[in-house]
Order: structure tokens, then C-alpha cells, then sequence
């Protein structure tokens, strides 16, 4: 690139992230002195300029192309890796706010200064050992990854007739992620050329598949067939695994390692509406949406507000006929100024070209969303207006999204009575706001506060005796979250199934992974491994795909045959996940949430920041389990 046309890329540049970039390629800590410090990032905005003087702002960015020409010549960084010292203060500039040193070994990794992965001892045969993966979504792709890598034998089993599980199952019109595209992809295949700032679901789909052909993964994949039950044998120390393809033909196989990556949001959840079966029009769930259903001019009932509703409403308000939304709860929502952005041609190349500029970019992202928000949802047993708030910052959120919330809805005071919700902010899931007041204000908009007492044959009835007459019928009303790996019968070493073991809502697993009496079986995103706090699943995924691996290893190394968690060690996790979530939001009873189950128990949310999951889950302890070793 001519100096010309880096320095219109570098106009576009996020200067607090071209700063570290700076700082790697020329080694030259003067950068990160008070002079050239961003101000602290504020919500969810990436504060491009950092509040920098735009004298401050072109003196880096003439030194950042100075410095990348010298790259270019030279071939290789100043400061490839700085110290850890060096490392923190530079988080610390980076993000305008001093970030602690127990969070450099974590973000090293994701900004790609330091390996993740598992590198199985020199002396230790994988293939002996064999693993069937249950699902090709991001976490079953994901271990896939890390297993073709290791060299240990592996299958991925898929119900589906493509990879990427919800990000291909879930095509409802606005489907797309809350969580930032650049941050919502693997740590170790960061993609530079997103099309947006929150890809949309072909994107994603897109990107998943992308991954499993440059990893090698598609010949290791059955699709088609789906998992309806696992044995497991002590006589054989393996599972016994019955599928089911595309034909309804039934077979079996079988695995010595046996992980679900079918998560917690796989099976959609119907709505519980009197007179469904008399509807004469469509009714679908929202994950059921096909690419045929056309609702021009048709009137429309949408059952739900929550994340999906939020999206398809928006979507489909200017070209419907009628559209009615049936609000159960109202949701709190925040405002993100990049939601709708497309990332630009300039912004790519920096992504891709310019040294380590992705990586702090996603630091930045990291940092803004993923533990920041944790320490506001403890509750104050001292705070004195419980009913709306649990502490003082959260109040303050409160107030910030009432305003945002009053300015959205304007003159319309009754959408915002009807849409502002009266609990806590953060007690369900927070959504973004993507055009929810401006649709909701359309001439053919209503939103329903009053609740449904039936479906009649074409139309909708509420408890007041309201009807509305439909002809499409879209329960927007989330997933069976709590029933967890439904309906597989995963049968354990003493006969019971984990939904025996568990009930319909209250499974427990040691990290969220493993469970007592079901030997060399781990979930991923399984019982409160949920991100309710901020933050990107797929930063799960990869811990817990390195524990089970290392694991693995070690198992290797010292030829054990089988791995079966100790239920104390169960036990104690538990007692210590319980506790925690008794002092945090989601045990606020002014909500309903699909979080915790009827007796309030939180099963799905994980009460840990992602600097203590990563640090759980960094070396697993062979003493937290019965091992049996391999018989001679």
C-alpha cells in the first residue's frame, strides 16, 4: 500500500487499538504515557477517537505509518512479546482504565501473544482413543477443531443437514448475534473481513462452515443423523450410541469419549395456547421459520418480546398487514451505535494487515463486554429499594434506560408504560435495541400487554375477550433450556439417564461439564456455563474444549482407561455455584426468567466472571475423579 492509501486506511483507524499496534512495532514505550492514554470506553460505543486531541490522534497515526513501512522492510515487530509488566500496562492504556494482572494470561491468549492450545506429550499414541461429538454448532465444530488437530480419532454426529446448529436452524427475518462479530468467533480463526459490526445469521452460518473445511473437519461429520440415546459399558469402557438417519433407519456406534455439544438452545419451547390445533392459518415457532413464508400483507401475531421478537418485529413491520405483538414480560434493551454498521473496506485491511491491530481490537471487545458489568449484579442486602434495583449502579442503569426508553417512545407515553419493564435491569436477558420503538409506532402495530386465553380458527383471543384476527401465528418464546440434552437418554455406568438424575429442570455438572456415574462424558455449554453477564459463548467453548483435552492427555499419559467425577467434588461445585447466585440478579424474584427453574434454583447462568471460569478450567485435577486404568 502507497503512503497515500495508508494514510486514508489509518483515518479510519480505532486509535486506542492502532496505539498497541504502535507499541509492538516499534518497541517504544513512550506511547503509552499519560500524553497518548484514551479515555475510559463508555457503554457498548468503541470510542474510535479514544477523546484523544486530533493533534494526538494524527501524531499516531503518522508514527503508525511510519513504523508499519519500517515493518514492511524489516519483516518482523520490535516487541513481539512484551512483558508482563509492559503487557498490563498496555491493557491498561489500551481501554483507559487500569485493568489487573490476573487478567493478562487470559487476554494474551486471545490476543494471540500466548497458545491455547494442547500439545499432547511426544510419547503418548491419541489414536488409540476415539471421541463421538454430539452436534456440528459452534462448540461441537469448535472440539472438532481441537481433536483434528490433536490427532485423536473423532466423529461428529448432526441431526441436521449443515453445520452450525442455531446459526443454522434459526432463519426468522433480523436473525443475527448480540455479541460483536469480531468477539463472536474463535480466538484461533478470527475472521478480518465481517461485513458488520453484529453479523447477521447467513454471516455466521457462513463462518462456521467456512471453519470446518479449512480445519479438515467435514469428512469426520454425519449429517442427517440424529442421537436418540447413549449406553454407556463397563465391560467395553465405552458408549454405546443409538442414532438415527435421514430414512428413519436406527444403528449403532460407539466411542470411548462421549460429548454433547447440543448446548442449552437447541429445542424450541411452544407456547402453552388453548385451541392451537383450530387454527386454520400458520403457526410456527420462530426457529421454524422457512425461507417460503412470505407475510407480506398477511396479519400477523407474534407471541413474545424477547431476543428473537426484538429482531423479527422490526423486520417485518413495513411490509405486513397487520401485526400484533403479544407482550408477556417487557424486556430491558440498551442502545449500541454499531449495531447497524457495516465495516468498512479500510477497516478490513486493518483487520487483516496491519500487526496485532485485530488482536487488541478484540481485547477492546473483551473488555467491554464480557466481566466489566459482573461486580453490578450483586445484590446490596443494604440497598433500599429492592423492587426496582439491586445496588446503586444498577439503579443508575435503571435510570439511563428509562430516559432511553421515554426519548424512544416519545410522544407515545402508552408504548412506554406498556414497554418499560419493572424489574431490575439485567434480571433476564439483556437485549439490544434494533428499531424496537420506531416498529412498535407503525399504524399497523400493536403491542398486547393482556395475555392469550385462546387461538379460535383464525384468530387471536385475550383475556379481556379481545380477538384479533391472524393468519399467521409466530411463537417467539425461546427454547427448552432447563430440560437439557432432551430428549436423548444418556444412560450412566448404573442404569439411570441424566434426565433421571437431573429432572426436567435441574441439571448439575462439575465446571458444567461432567457428571458422576457417567464416566468419560462432558457437556459443552451445559448447565450454568451461560454468559447472562456480557460476553461471548464461544470464549466457553474453548475452555472447556481445552479442560476436556488436557484431561484426555493426561488420561494418555498415565493409561487410564476411564474418568468419572466424584460426586463430592459435584457437590461442593454446586453448593459453591448456588451460593454465589444467591447474592446475584437472577435470583431477584421480581421476574420470571428462563434462567432458574420453578423452585428459583439458577440452572442455566454461570455466576463466575470469565477470568475465574478460565482459571477453573486452565489445568483439570485428575484427584477430582475415579480413575480406572486400562486393562492390560
Amino acid at each position: 500500500m502507497d503512503a497515500a492509501g495508508l494514510d486514508e486506511v489509518l483515518h479510519e483507524a480505532n486509535v486506542p487499538t492502532l496505539l498497541m499496534s504502535l507499541v509492538h512495532l516499534t518497541a517504544d514505550q513512550r506511547w503509552l504515557a499519560d500524553r497518548y492514554r484514551p479515555t475510559r470506553m463508555r457503554g457498548t460505543d468503541d470510542n474510535d477517537s479514544g477523546d484523544l486531541p486530533a493533534e494526538i490522534q494524527a501524531e499516531i497515526r503518522e508514527a503508525a505509518a511510519s513504523a508499519y513501512q519500517a515493518w514492511e522492510a524489516a519483516g518482523r515487530p520490535q516487541l513481539a512479546t512484551p512483558t508482563d509488566d509492559v503487557f498490563v500496562e498496555m491493557m491498561s492504556v489500551c481501554v483507559g482504565e487500569s485493568v489487573s494482572a490476573e487478567y493478562a494470561p487470559m487476554m494474551a491468549e486471545e490476543i494471540g501473544l500466548a497458545s491455547r492450545e494442547v500439545d499432547l506429550l511426544d510419547a503418548v499414541d491419541p489414536s488409540s482413543h476415539d471421541v463421538l461429538i454430539i452436534g456440528a454448532g459452534l462448540s461441537g465444530v469448535c472440539a472438532g477443531i481441537k481433536f483434528e488437530r490433536a490427532g485423536i480419532p473423532y466423529q461428529i454426529i448432526e441431526k441436521n443437514e449443515s453445520v452450525g446448529g442455531t446459526w443454522f436452524e434459526n432463519t426468522y427475518p433480523g436473525a443475527g448475534v448480540d455479541t460483536p462479530s469480531h468477539l463472536y468467533s474463535y480466538s484461533f480463526a478470527q475472521d478480518p473481513g465481517w461485513s458488520r459490526y453484529y453479523a447477521k445469521q447467513d454471516e455466521i452460518h457462513r463462518y462456521v462452515d467456512r471453519c470446518v473445511d479449512d480445519f479438515g473437519l467435514r469428512p469426520h461429520i454425519r449429517f442427517g443423523t440424529e442421537v436418540l440415546g447413549a449406553d454407556w459399558s463397563d465391560d467395553d469402557q465405552r458408549w454405546n450410541v443409538l442414532v438415527r438417519d435421514a430414512s428413519g433407519a436406527e444403528t449403532r456406534t460407539s466411542a470411548q469419549f462421549l460429548i454433547s455439544a447440543v448446548g442449552q438452545l437447541n429445542r424450541p419451547k411452544r407456547a402453552e395456547l388453548d385451541g392451537r390445533d383450530e387454527f386454520t392459518g400458520i403457526a410456527i415457532h420462530s426457529a421454524e421459520w422457512t425461507n417460503d413464508l412470505d407475510v407480506t400483507a398477511k396479519r400477523v401475531a407474534i407471541v413474545g418480546t424477547g431476543a428473537s421478537a426484538m429482531q423479527i418485529v422490526p423486520a417485518i413491520a413495513d411490509r405486513v398487514a397487520a401485526l400484533t405483538v403479544f407482550q408477556r414480560s417487557a424486556q430491558w434493551m440498551a442502545p449500541n451505535e454499531n449495531y447497524f454498521r457495516e465495516v468498512t473496506d479500510n477497516t478490513k485491511w486493518l483487520l487483516e494487515h496491519m500487526p496485532y491491530y485485530a488482536g487488541w481490537y478484540r481485547f477492546r471487545l473483551l473488555w467491554m463486554f464480557n466481566d466489566k458489568v459482573h461486580s453490578t449484579l450483586q445484590i446490596d442486602p443494604t440497598w433500599q429499594h429492592p423492587d426496582r434495583s439491586i445496588n446503586a449502579a444498577n439503579d443508575a442503569h435503571r435510570r439511563a434506560f428509562t430516559e432511553y426508553y421515554r426519548a424512544q417512545a416519545g410522544e407515545r407515553t402508552d408504548l412506554f408504560d406498556k414497554a418499560l419493564p419493572d424489574y431490575p435491569p439485567f434480571g433476564k436477558r439483556m437485549l439490544i435495541d434494533n428499531g424496537w420503538f420506531a416498529a412498535l409506532k407503525h399504524t399497523n402495530v400493536e403491542l398486547v400487554t393482556d395475555h392469550i386465553e385462546r387461538i379460535d380458527c383464525d384468530g387471536v383471543v385475550s383475556v379481556t375477550g379481545e380477538r384479533y384476527p391472524v393468519d399467521v401465528i409466530v411463537e417467539a418464546t425461546g427454547f427448552e433450556s432447563l430440560r437439557m440434552l432432551w430428549p436423548m437418554k444418556i444412560r450412566g455406568r448404573s442404569g439411570a439417564t441424566l434426565s433421571e438424575v437431573w429432572g426436567d429442570d435441574d441439571a448439575r455438572a462439575y465446571l458444567g461439564m461432567t457428571v458422576p456415574d457417567f464416566p468419560n462424558f462432558f457437556c459443552l455449554y451445559g448447565p450454568n456455563t451461560n454468559l447472562g453477564h456480557g460476553g461471548s459463548l464461544i470464549f466457553h467453548f474453548e475452555c472447556q474444549v481445552r479442560y476436556i483435552l488436557s484431561l484426555i492427555e493426561s488420561m494418555i499419559g498415565a493409561d487410564i482407561a476411564t474418568v468419572d467425577c466424584r460426586p463430592e467434588v459435584l457437590d461442593r461445585y454446586v453448593d459453591r455455584v448456588d451460593v454465589a447466585h444467591r447474592n446475584m440478579i437472577w435470583s431477584h424474584p421480581g421476574m420470571s426468567t428462563w434462567y432458574r427453574n420453578d423452585r428459583g434454583r439458577v440452572v442455566t447462568n454461570s455466576p463466575w466472571r470469565l477470568v475465574d471460569y478460565w482459571r477453573m478450567t486452565r489445568e483439570p485435577r485428575l484427584g477430582d475423579f475415579v480413575v480406572k486404568l486400562r486393562d492390560p
